[in-house]
Parts: C-alpha cells; structure tokens; sequence
C-alpha cells in the first residue's frame, strides 16, 4: 500500500458528507489501489486522538472520539413565536401602562385566555408592576428591560407614535378611559397604582387561572 493511497483515501472521507464505501473509494482512487490497506492504517494511525476512523453501516468516516462528545454539545434557547393574542397583549400592555387584565380585555374585546399573559411573564417581556387604587385592587402590568432590548428601543419614548399605531390600527379600538401614549419624560411614571407586596405574585397566578377556568 502506498502513502499516496492512503492521503487520498483520507481526503476523500474528511470532504465527504456522507460515511463512503470502499467501492466509493476505489471508484475515485487510481486503478489498483490498495483501498482496504489504506483503511486499516489510517484506521490505526487515529486511535486515540480526537478524531477516529469508524465503520458504519459498512461505510467509513471520520467522527469525533466518543470521550469527547461532550465538546461538541451546544446549548441554545430556541425562539418562541408569539401567538397574535400574546403579540396583541404585549400591544397594549407596552403602549397603556400600567394595565391591568380588565383593561386588556376591554381593549380587544375579548376575555385573555388562561396562557397570554403567563407566557408574556415567563418571557420577562412583561411585569406585575402594582395594584391599582380601585375597588378590588386589580394587578396592574408594564413592560421589562427586556422588552425594550428585545425590540431595540432605549426607551419607552422610542415606541411608535400616534401616526404610527394608526396605521397599524392599533387606535381604532375603543380603549377605556385614561389610556394615553407613554410620556418619554416618565414613562414609568403611575399615581394610580401601589406597589406589590410580598405574596402579590403567587396571588395572581392563582386567581387568574382559576378565574379563566
């Protein structure tokens, strides 16, 4: 078996996307090559390094030693698309904050199913900022740091205006009465709400699943 019959057989399987066949191999080698030869001494030529020559399904390549697998595990966050509820209540809750679930619902019409906001919280696109100061002290809802990198806005203020959101249409719903744009100047800013209190959290996620029950 000659060196060259063995580089070409190792080019060939590092370039090749699938695991070749020894007929694969001699049918691009030159007439007469020593295709087995050249197998086994590279298949003894990688043992023990990182890379190894195997046989699989009675074809030949090179993988990873199985020792180092765990090198090549990578994780990753895969992206969730929002569903239109949840891209209309992260609308609304972004643009008339604070919010409570009412004033959602009067929004678009429609009571939020059990999952929308539970989705926007586990997002971080969404927090319980407060309880308004009305009867029944609902949970109000505003946006998170991570809604505004998330959609590459420095601030509150940056969201589109008014000409804007009619044209998306987001103005020709009937909307309750105080909503108003996000002032750039304090956009955080409510005299109408309290903070949350220990226990707040765990409240809500309680009574808003038994209520959509």
């Amino acid at each position: 078996m000659t060196p060259d019959a063995e580089r070409m057989v190792e080019a060939l399987l590092f370039a090749a996307a699938e695991p070749l066949s020894i007929t694969d191999l001699a049918r691009r080698l030159p007439a007469n090559a020593d295709v087995l030869g050249a197998i086994d001494s590279l298949r003894h030529s990688y043992e023990g390094r990182g890379v190894q020559l195997v046989e699989v399904a009675g074809r030949w390549r090179f993988q990873t030693a199985e020792d180092l697998a765990f090198l090549m595990t990578v994780e990753r966050e895969e992206p969730r698309k929002l569903s239109k509820a949840a891209l209309e209540t992260l609308a609304i809750v972004a643009y008339h904050q604070p919010v409570t679930r009412a004033e959602i619902e009067a929004v678009r019409g429609v009571q939020a199913s059990r999952g929308t906001l539970d989705t926007l919280l586990e997002l971080d696109l969404v927090k319980m900022r407060g309880r308004r100061r009305t009867p029944g002290r609902p949970v109000t809802f505003g946006t998170t740091y991570a809604f505004l990198e998330h959609y590459g806005l420095a601030s509150l203020g940056d969201l589109p205006g008014a000409s804007e959101m009619k044209q998306l249409g987001l103005l020709d719903m009937d909307l309750p009465a105080g909503f108003a744009l996000p002032d750039p100047a304090n956009p955080d800013g409510s005299n109408d709400e309290d903070p949350l209190e220990p226990g707040d959290e765990r409240e809500f996620h309680q009574d808003f699943l038994r209520e959509d029950r």
